[in-house]
Protein backbone atom coordinates (compact mmCIF):
# COMPACT_ATOMS: atom_id res chain seq x y z
CA UNK A 1 0.00 0.00 0.00
CA UNK A 2 2.86 2.56 0.60
CA UNK A 3 4.75 1.68 -2.81
CA UNK A 4 4.31 5.13 -4.40
CA UNK A 5 4.94 6.97 -0.97
CA UNK A 6 8.14 4.77 -0.91
CA UNK A 7 9.67 5.28 -4.03
CA UNK A 8 8.92 9.26 -3.60
CA UNK A 9 10.73 9.51 -0.68
CA UNK A 10 13.62 7.41 -1.51
CA UNK A 11 14.02 9.62 -4.65
CA UNK A 12 14.05 13.09 -2.50
CA UNK A 13 16.64 11.42 -0.22
CA UNK A 14 18.49 10.31 -3.17
CA UNK A 15 19.14 13.30 -4.06
CA UNK A 16 20.35 14.58 -0.88
CA UNK A 17 23.25 12.45 -1.19
CA UNK A 18 27.19 13.47 -1.63
CA UNK A 19 25.97 16.53 -0.16
CA UNK A 20 28.50 17.38 2.82
CA UNK A 21 25.65 20.03 4.81
CA UNK A 22 22.10 20.18 4.28
CA UNK A 23 21.33 24.22 3.89
CA UNK A 24 17.94 25.77 4.69
CA UNK A 25 17.31 26.17 0.83
CA UNK A 26 17.93 22.07 0.68
CA UNK A 27 15.95 21.17 3.56
CA UNK A 28 12.98 23.46 2.02
CA UNK A 29 13.21 21.36 -1.41
CA UNK A 30 13.29 18.43 0.04
CA UNK A 31 10.35 18.75 2.45
CA UNK A 32 8.52 20.53 -0.76
CA UNK A 33 8.91 17.24 -2.29
CA UNK A 34 7.89 14.69 0.98
CA UNK A 35 4.98 17.28 1.17
CA UNK A 36 4.19 16.29 -2.64
CA UNK A 37 4.61 12.51 -2.38
CA UNK A 38 2.21 12.77 1.25
CA UNK A 39 -0.33 14.46 -0.85
CA UNK A 40 -0.26 11.76 -3.48
CA UNK A 41 -0.55 9.20 -1.32
CA UNK A 42 -4.25 10.63 -0.21
CA UNK A 43 -2.76 11.83 3.53
CA UNK A 44 -4.97 14.58 4.96
CA UNK A 45 -3.72 17.94 4.73
CA UNK A 46 -4.17 19.31 7.96
CA UNK A 47 -1.68 15.61 8.75
CA UNK A 48 0.49 17.16 5.49
CA UNK A 49 0.72 20.24 6.92
CA UNK A 50 1.52 19.50 10.65
CA UNK A 51 3.97 17.00 9.29
CA UNK A 52 6.02 19.10 7.28
CA UNK A 53 6.03 21.77 9.99
CA UNK A 54 7.58 19.38 12.41
CA UNK A 55 9.79 18.15 9.96
CA UNK A 56 11.02 21.41 8.93
CA UNK A 57 11.23 23.11 12.57
CA UNK A 58 13.68 19.28 13.35
CA UNK A 59 15.92 19.93 10.11
CA UNK A 60 16.64 23.44 9.96
CA UNK A 61 18.65 23.80 12.86
CA UNK A 62 22.01 22.08 14.97
CA UNK A 63 20.42 18.54 14.83
CA UNK A 64 20.81 18.43 11.01
CA UNK A 65 23.88 21.01 10.08
CA UNK A 66 26.37 18.81 12.85
CA UNK A 67 25.44 16.04 10.86
CA UNK A 68 28.11 14.71 8.31
CA UNK A 69 24.86 12.52 6.31
CA UNK A 70 22.21 15.14 6.11
CA UNK A 71 20.13 12.60 4.00
CA UNK A 72 20.48 10.31 6.98
CA UNK A 73 19.50 12.40 9.17
CA UNK A 74 16.22 14.02 7.31
CA UNK A 75 15.34 10.11 7.14
CA UNK A 76 15.64 9.55 10.77
CA UNK A 77 13.75 12.94 11.70
CA UNK A 78 11.00 11.82 8.83
CA UNK A 79 10.74 8.51 10.65
CA UNK A 80 10.30 9.79 13.93
CA UNK A 81 7.75 11.90 13.20
CA UNK A 82 5.64 9.25 10.70
CA UNK A 83 6.32 7.35 14.06
CA UNK A 84 4.76 10.47 16.05
CA UNK A 85 1.41 10.86 13.81
CA UNK A 86 0.70 7.23 13.94
CA UNK A 87 0.30 6.60 17.34
CA UNK A 88 4.10 5.99 18.44
CA UNK A 89 3.37 2.23 19.65
CA UNK A 90 1.39 -0.74 19.14
CA UNK A 91 -1.70 -0.98 21.21
CA UNK A 92 -3.32 -4.10 22.42
CA UNK A 93 -6.78 -4.85 22.65
CA UNK A 94 -7.86 -4.10 26.46
CA UNK A 95 -9.27 -6.97 27.70
CA UNK A 96 -8.57 -6.64 31.25
CA UNK A 97 -12.47 -6.64 32.28
CA UNK A 98 -14.86 -10.04 34.13
CA UNK A 99 -15.85 -12.09 30.94
CA UNK A 100 -16.75 -11.77 29.15
CA UNK A 101 -15.26 -8.88 26.90
CA UNK A 102 -17.37 -7.14 24.92
CA UNK A 103 -15.31 -6.02 21.80
CA UNK A 104 -18.30 -3.91 19.06
CA UNK A 105 -17.42 -4.04 15.34
CA UNK A 106 -18.67 -0.87 13.93
CA UNK A 107 -18.47 0.96 10.21
CA UNK A 108 -19.69 1.46 6.87
CA UNK A 109 -21.41 -1.02 4.59
CA UNK A 110 -18.53 -2.91 3.06
CA UNK A 111 -15.85 -1.90 4.83
CA UNK A 112 -15.13 -5.79 5.90
CA UNK A 113 -16.79 -5.60 8.97
CA UNK A 114 -17.97 -9.69 9.14
CA UNK A 115 -14.52 -11.03 7.82
CA UNK A 116 -12.62 -9.05 10.12
CA UNK A 117 -14.72 -10.02 13.32
CA UNK A 118 -13.58 -13.89 11.75
CA UNK A 119 -9.78 -12.99 11.66
CA UNK A 120 -10.22 -11.26 15.06
CA UNK A 121 -11.29 -14.67 16.72
CA UNK A 122 -8.71 -16.32 15.05
CA UNK A 123 -6.11 -13.73 16.47
CA UNK A 124 -7.53 -13.53 20.15
CA UNK A 125 -7.90 -17.72 20.18
CA UNK A 126 -4.31 -18.32 18.63
CA UNK A 127 -1.89 -15.77 19.85
CA UNK A 128 -4.21 -14.76 23.26
CA UNK A 129 -5.52 -17.96 24.21
CA UNK A 130 -8.87 -16.72 24.56
CA UNK A 131 -12.37 -18.51 24.14
CA UNK A 132 -13.95 -16.09 21.72
CA UNK A 133 -18.12 -16.18 20.71
CA UNK A 134 -19.26 -13.85 17.66
CA UNK A 135 -22.69 -12.72 17.12
CA UNK A 136 -24.42 -10.87 14.58
CA UNK A 137 -26.65 -8.35 15.42
CA UNK A 138 -27.08 -7.30 11.41
CA UNK A 139 -30.76 -7.82 10.52
CA UNK A 140 -30.83 -5.81 7.65
CA UNK A 141 -28.13 -7.32 5.32
CA UNK A 142 -29.66 -10.47 3.39
CA UNK A 143 -27.48 -13.55 4.74
CA UNK A 144 -25.44 -11.19 6.80
CA UNK A 145 -26.06 -13.96 9.76
CA UNK A 146 -25.36 -16.79 8.20
CA UNK A 147 -22.11 -15.16 6.69
CA UNK A 148 -20.45 -14.76 10.13
CA UNK A 149 -21.59 -18.35 11.41
CA UNK A 150 -19.84 -19.27 7.96
CA UNK A 151 -16.35 -17.70 9.48
CA UNK A 152 -17.18 -18.39 12.70
CA UNK A 153 -16.85 -22.15 11.61
CA UNK A 154 -13.85 -21.71 9.76
CA UNK A 155 -11.80 -20.42 12.63
CA UNK A 156 -13.64 -22.58 15.48
CA UNK A 157 -15.45 -19.55 17.28
CA UNK A 158 -19.16 -20.43 19.19
CA UNK A 159 -21.28 -18.42 17.23
CA UNK A 160 -24.45 -17.13 19.22
CA UNK A 161 -27.53 -17.75 16.53
CA UNK A 162 -29.82 -15.00 15.79
CA UNK A 163 -32.83 -14.31 13.00
CA UNK A 164 -33.53 -11.43 11.11
CA UNK A 165 -36.93 -11.25 12.72
CA UNK A 166 -35.27 -9.93 16.24
CA UNK A 167 -34.21 -6.54 17.17
CA UNK A 168 -30.28 -6.08 17.20
CA UNK A 169 -30.32 -4.81 21.17
CA UNK A 170 -32.25 -8.68 22.02
CA UNK A 171 -30.01 -10.36 20.06
CA UNK A 172 -27.03 -8.95 21.82
CA UNK A 173 -28.25 -9.42 25.25
CA UNK A 174 -29.12 -12.68 24.59
CA UNK A 175 -25.39 -13.16 23.52
CA UNK A 176 -24.00 -11.94 26.53
CA UNK A 177 -26.30 -14.31 29.00
CA UNK A 178 -25.11 -17.26 26.43
CA UNK A 179 -21.21 -15.93 27.14
CA UNK A 180 -21.28 -15.95 30.82
CA UNK A 181 -23.17 -19.26 31.50
CA UNK A 182 -20.48 -20.73 28.84
CA UNK A 183 -17.69 -19.08 30.23
CA UNK A 184 -16.74 -17.21 27.02
CA UNK A 185 -13.94 -14.45 27.35
CA UNK A 186 -14.50 -12.48 24.49
CA UNK A 187 -17.82 -12.19 23.01
CA UNK A 188 -17.33 -10.44 19.50
CA UNK A 189 -20.48 -8.36 18.55
CA UNK A 190 -20.97 -7.79 13.84
CA UNK A 191 -23.18 -5.18 13.75
CA UNK A 192 -24.70 -3.76 10.17
CA UNK A 193 -22.77 -1.10 7.92
CA UNK A 194 -24.20 2.02 8.46
CA UNK A 195 -23.44 5.60 7.15
CA UNK A 196 -22.49 8.55 9.64
CA UNK A 197 -25.12 10.45 7.90
CA UNK A 198 -27.77 7.94 8.94
CA UNK A 199 -29.04 9.60 12.04
CA UNK A 200 -31.40 6.52 12.77
CA UNK A 201 -29.07 4.08 12.05
CA UNK A 202 -26.19 6.08 14.18
CA UNK A 203 -28.68 5.88 17.25
CA UNK A 204 -29.64 2.42 17.08
CA UNK A 205 -25.26 1.69 16.94
CA UNK A 206 -24.88 4.12 20.20
CA UNK A 207 -27.89 2.88 21.93
CA UNK A 208 -25.92 -0.84 21.24
CA UNK A 209 -22.75 0.69 23.00
CA UNK A 210 -24.65 2.30 25.71
CA UNK A 211 -26.56 -1.28 26.58
CA UNK A 212 -23.40 -3.27 26.33
CA UNK A 213 -20.87 -1.21 27.61
CA UNK A 214 -18.16 -2.74 25.32
CA UNK A 215 -14.54 -2.79 27.03
CA UNK A 216 -13.58 -2.51 23.23
CA UNK A 217 -15.78 -0.03 20.49
CA UNK A 218 -13.87 -1.05 17.30
CA UNK A 219 -14.31 1.13 13.82
CA UNK A 220 -13.56 -0.79 10.80
CA UNK A 221 -12.50 1.19 7.84
CA UNK A 222 -11.95 0.07 4.08
CA UNK A 223 -7.89 2.00 3.13
CA UNK A 224 -8.79 1.81 -0.07
CA UNK A 225 -11.10 5.20 0.58
CA UNK A 226 -8.21 7.16 0.98
CA UNK A 227 -8.31 10.06 3.57
CA UNK A 228 -12.05 9.85 3.23
CA UNK A 229 -11.82 6.73 5.50
CA UNK A 230 -10.13 9.05 8.19
CA UNK A 231 -13.14 11.61 7.84
CA UNK A 232 -15.59 9.04 8.18
CA UNK A 233 -13.39 7.46 11.44
CA UNK A 234 -13.86 11.31 12.60
CA UNK A 235 -17.81 11.23 12.42
CA UNK A 236 -18.25 7.99 14.12
CA UNK A 237 -15.85 8.88 17.16
CA UNK A 238 -18.22 11.84 17.55
CA UNK A 239 -20.92 9.23 17.64
CA UNK A 240 -19.30 6.45 19.40
CA UNK A 241 -16.47 6.04 22.45
CA UNK A 242 -14.33 4.27 19.84
CA UNK A 243 -11.35 2.87 21.61
CA UNK A 244 -9.88 1.89 17.98
CA UNK A 245 -9.69 1.51 14.16
CA UNK A 246 -9.26 -1.72 12.50
CA UNK A 247 -7.43 -0.78 8.43
CA UNK A 248 -9.10 -3.02 5.98
CA UNK A 249 -8.05 -4.24 2.66
CA UNK A 250 -4.31 -2.64 2.85
CA UNK A 251 -3.03 -5.45 0.06
CA UNK A 252 -5.09 -3.15 -2.63
CA UNK A 253 -4.04 -0.44 -4.24
CA UNK A 254 -4.48 1.66 -1.73
CA UNK A 255 -2.06 4.86 -1.17
CA UNK A 256 -1.31 4.65 2.68
CA UNK A 257 -3.22 7.80 3.32
CA UNK A 258 -5.54 6.26 5.91
CA UNK A 259 -2.70 5.09 7.54
CA UNK A 260 -1.18 8.45 7.95
CA UNK A 261 -4.46 10.48 8.66
CA UNK A 262 -6.42 8.52 10.93
CA UNK A 263 -4.64 8.50 14.53
CA UNK A 264 -3.82 12.55 13.73
CA UNK A 265 -7.61 13.50 12.55
CA UNK A 266 -9.15 11.27 15.24
CA UNK A 267 -6.88 10.84 18.42
CA UNK A 268 -7.96 6.96 17.98
CA UNK A 269 -5.20 4.34 17.47
CA UNK A 270 -4.36 1.87 14.62
CA UNK A 271 -4.77 -1.44 16.08
CA UNK A 272 -5.02 -3.64 13.01
CA UNK A 273 -3.87 -4.04 9.45
CA UNK A 274 -6.43 -6.15 7.59
CA UNK A 275 -4.43 -7.70 4.23
CA UNK A 276 -6.04 -9.93 2.34
CA UNK A 277 -9.02 -12.51 2.11
CA UNK A 278 -7.68 -15.39 4.49
CA UNK A 279 -9.01 -15.57 8.01
CA UNK A 280 -4.93 -15.11 9.09
CA UNK A 281 -4.29 -12.32 7.29
CA UNK A 282 -4.86 -9.58 10.50
CA UNK A 283 -1.94 -8.37 11.91
CA UNK A 284 -1.43 -5.79 14.71
CA UNK A 285 -0.89 -2.14 13.71
CA UNK A 286 2.92 -1.36 14.95
CA UNK A 287 3.62 2.25 13.53
CA UNK A 288 7.50 2.40 14.20
CA UNK A 289 7.57 -0.66 11.57
CA UNK A 290 5.18 0.83 9.46
CA UNK A 291 7.08 3.85 9.16
CA UNK A 292 10.44 1.59 8.06
CA UNK A 293 8.54 0.09 5.32
CA UNK A 294 6.86 3.66 3.94
CA UNK A 295 10.90 4.55 4.06
CA UNK A 296 12.03 1.53 2.36
CA UNK A 297 13.78 0.05 5.80
CA UNK A 298 11.89 -2.89 5.46
CA UNK A 299 9.78 -4.69 8.12
CA UNK A 300 12.28 -7.46 9.46
CA UNK A 301 10.64 -8.29 13.18
CA UNK A 302 7.05 -8.38 11.47
CA UNK A 303 8.74 -10.91 9.06
CA UNK A 304 10.52 -12.86 11.99
CA UNK A 305 7.26 -13.43 13.54
CA UNK A 306 5.62 -14.49 10.67
CA UNK A 307 8.56 -17.50 10.03
CA UNK A 308 8.10 -18.22 13.74
CA UNK A 309 4.54 -18.43 13.25
CA UNK A 310 3.51 -19.86 10.17
CA UNK A 311 6.45 -21.40 9.14
CA UNK A 312 6.75 -25.26 9.40
CA UNK A 313 9.33 -25.30 11.92
CA UNK A 314 10.08 -29.34 11.62
CA UNK A 315 10.48 -28.90 7.93
CA UNK A 316 12.76 -26.01 8.65
CA UNK A 317 14.99 -27.81 11.45
CA UNK A 318 15.26 -30.72 8.67
CA UNK A 319 16.40 -28.71 5.84
CA UNK A 320 18.95 -26.37 8.37
CA UNK A 321 20.46 -29.93 9.67
CA UNK A 322 20.32 -31.10 5.77
CA UNK A 323 22.31 -27.96 4.56
CA UNK A 324 24.73 -28.38 7.96
CA UNK A 325 25.29 -31.45 7.24
CA UNK A 326 26.97 -30.83 3.23
CA UNK A 327 24.21 -32.20 1.54
CA UNK A 328 22.99 -29.96 -1.81
CA UNK A 329 19.40 -28.11 -1.79
CA UNK A 330 17.55 -29.70 -4.36
CA UNK A 331 14.87 -28.38 -5.98
CA UNK A 332 12.31 -30.66 -3.85
CA UNK A 333 13.57 -28.39 -1.03
CA UNK A 334 13.03 -25.12 -3.04
CA UNK A 335 9.60 -26.20 -4.16
CA UNK A 336 9.21 -26.41 0.01
CA UNK A 337 10.58 -23.24 0.56
CA UNK A 338 7.94 -21.58 -2.30
CA UNK A 339 5.10 -23.32 -0.84
CA UNK A 340 6.45 -21.89 3.03
CA UNK A 341 6.16 -18.55 1.58
CA UNK A 342 3.00 -19.11 0.01
CA UNK A 343 1.57 -19.63 3.72
CA UNK A 344 3.07 -16.52 4.86
CA UNK A 345 1.37 -14.56 2.57
CA UNK A 346 2.59 -14.39 -0.78
CA UNK A 347 6.32 -13.12 -2.37
CA UNK A 348 5.02 -9.77 -2.55
CA UNK A 349 4.46 -9.56 1.34
CA UNK A 350 7.49 -10.87 2.23
CA UNK A 351 9.76 -8.62 0.06
CA UNK A 352 7.61 -5.46 1.35
CA UNK A 353 8.97 -6.41 4.78
CA UNK A 354 12.74 -6.85 3.69
CA UNK A 355 14.78 -3.60 3.99
CA UNK A 356 15.56 -2.89 0.50
CA UNK A 357 16.07 -5.76 -1.50
CA UNK A 358 17.63 -4.48 -4.66
CA UNK A 359 14.36 -4.06 -7.47
CA UNK A 360 12.69 -7.12 -5.81
CA UNK A 361 9.45 -5.24 -5.12
CA UNK A 362 9.17 -4.22 -8.53
CA UNK A 363 9.82 -8.12 -9.46
CA UNK A 364 6.91 -9.17 -7.42
CA UNK A 365 4.75 -7.04 -9.51
CA UNK A 366 2.44 -4.77 -7.65
CA UNK A 367 1.77 -8.29 -5.59
CA UNK A 368 -0.44 -10.68 -7.82
CA UNK A 369 2.79 -11.40 -10.18
CA UNK A 370 5.26 -12.07 -7.61
CA UNK A 371 2.44 -15.07 -6.37
CA UNK A 372 1.66 -15.96 -10.02
CA UNK A 373 5.54 -16.53 -10.71
CA UNK A 374 5.75 -18.83 -7.10
CA UNK A 375 2.71 -20.98 -8.96
CA UNK A 376 4.40 -21.43 -12.14
CA UNK A 377 7.77 -22.59 -10.62
CA UNK A 378 5.79 -25.09 -8.63
CA UNK A 379 4.38 -26.29 -11.78
CA UNK A 380 7.52 -26.29 -13.45
CA UNK A 381 9.07 -28.59 -10.47
CA UNK A 382 5.88 -30.92 -10.02
CA UNK A 383 6.72 -32.01 -13.54
CA UNK A 384 9.83 -32.96 -13.12
CA UNK A 385 10.61 -36.52 -12.30
CA UNK A 386 11.84 -37.53 -8.63
CA UNK A 387 15.15 -37.68 -9.81
CA UNK A 388 15.21 -34.17 -11.27
CA UNK A 389 14.64 -32.74 -8.59
CA UNK A 390 16.94 -34.24 -6.39
CA UNK A 391 19.78 -33.67 -9.35
CA UNK A 392 19.03 -30.57 -11.49
CA UNK A 393 22.15 -31.14 -12.98
CA UNK A 394 20.52 -33.71 -15.44
CA UNK A 395 18.19 -31.39 -17.17
CA UNK A 396 19.50 -31.50 -20.33
CA UNK A 397 17.84 -29.76 -23.48
CA UNK A 398 15.73 -32.41 -24.69
CA UNK A 399 14.40 -33.03 -20.74
CA UNK A 400 13.68 -29.50 -20.39
CA UNK A 401 11.32 -29.76 -23.43
CA UNK A 402 9.57 -32.26 -22.08
CA UNK A 403 9.51 -30.54 -18.17
CA UNK A 404 7.63 -26.97 -20.07
CA UNK A 405 5.33 -28.98 -22.09
CA UNK A 406 4.17 -31.11 -18.90
CA UNK A 407 4.10 -27.74 -16.88
CA UNK A 408 2.75 -25.31 -19.95
CA UNK A 409 5.79 -23.31 -19.90
CA UNK A 410 8.47 -21.93 -22.16
CA UNK A 411 12.48 -23.97 -21.70
CA UNK A 412 13.30 -20.64 -21.08
CA UNK A 413 11.75 -20.86 -17.73
CA UNK A 414 13.50 -23.69 -16.91
CA UNK A 415 16.56 -22.21 -17.12
CA UNK A 416 15.12 -19.35 -15.20
CA UNK A 417 14.10 -21.52 -12.08
CA UNK A 418 17.64 -23.41 -12.32
CA UNK A 419 19.19 -20.16 -12.34
CA UNK A 420 17.19 -18.63 -8.92
CA UNK A 421 17.64 -21.80 -7.61
CA UNK A 422 21.41 -21.29 -7.84
CA UNK A 423 20.50 -18.56 -6.12
CA UNK A 424 18.19 -19.90 -3.58
CA UNK A 425 21.16 -22.81 -2.44
CA UNK A 426 23.65 -19.86 -1.67
CA UNK A 427 21.43 -18.07 0.06
CA UNK A 428 20.38 -21.19 2.22
CA UNK A 429 24.08 -22.29 3.12
CA UNK A 430 24.54 -18.57 4.54
CA UNK A 431 21.03 -18.86 6.59
CA UNK A 432 21.12 -22.28 7.73
CA UNK A 433 24.72 -22.08 10.12
CA UNK A 434 22.73 -22.54 13.42
CA UNK A 435 19.33 -24.21 12.52
CA UNK A 436 15.99 -22.70 12.40
CA UNK A 437 17.50 -20.13 15.32
CA UNK A 438 20.39 -19.18 13.01
CA UNK A 439 17.89 -18.67 10.88
CA UNK A 440 16.01 -16.17 12.71
CA UNK A 441 19.51 -14.38 13.63
CA UNK A 442 20.10 -14.32 10.12
CA UNK A 443 17.10 -12.75 9.03
CA UNK A 444 17.28 -10.01 11.88
CA UNK A 445 20.58 -9.13 10.71
CA UNK A 446 19.81 -8.18 7.76
CA UNK A 447 17.69 -5.20 9.36
CA UNK A 448 21.19 -3.85 10.07
CA UNK A 449 20.13 -2.89 13.43
CA UNK A 450 18.47 -0.17 11.94
CA UNK A 451 19.83 3.74 11.22
CA UNK A 452 21.72 5.47 14.16
CA UNK A 453 19.14 5.84 17.29
CA UNK A 454 16.56 3.63 15.61
CA UNK A 455 16.73 4.44 11.82
CA UNK A 456 19.14 3.67 8.65
CA UNK A 457 21.98 1.14 8.77
CA UNK A 458 25.36 2.80 8.26
CA UNK A 459 26.58 4.72 5.48
CA UNK A 460 23.12 6.76 4.67
CA UNK A 461 20.74 3.48 3.54
CA UNK A 462 18.97 3.66 0.64
CA UNK A 463 21.45 1.86 -1.34
CA UNK A 464 19.99 0.55 -4.50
Amino acid sequence: MFENLSKRLTETVNRLRGRGRLSEENVREALREVRIALLEADVALPVVQALIERVKGRAIGQEVLQSLTPGQTLVKIVHDELVAVMGSRNEELNLNCPAPAVVLMAGLQGSGKTTTTGKLAKLLQERRKKRVMVVSCDVYRPAAIQQLQTVAGQVGAEFFPSTPEQKPLDIARAAIEAARRQLIDVLIVDTAGRLAIDQAMMAEVAELNKALNPIETLFVVDSMTGQDAANTAKAFAEALPLTGVILTKTDGDARGGAALSVRYLTGRPIKFLGAGEKLDALEPFHPDRVASRILGMGDVLSLIEDVTRKADQDKMEKLATKMVSGKKFDLNDMREQLLQMQNMGGMAQLMDKLPMMPKMGDAAAAGAMGDKEVRKMVAIINSMTPKERRFPDLLNGSRKVRVARGSGTHPSDINKLLKQHMMMEKMMKKLTGGGVKGMLRALKGMGGGGMPGGGMPPGGGFRR
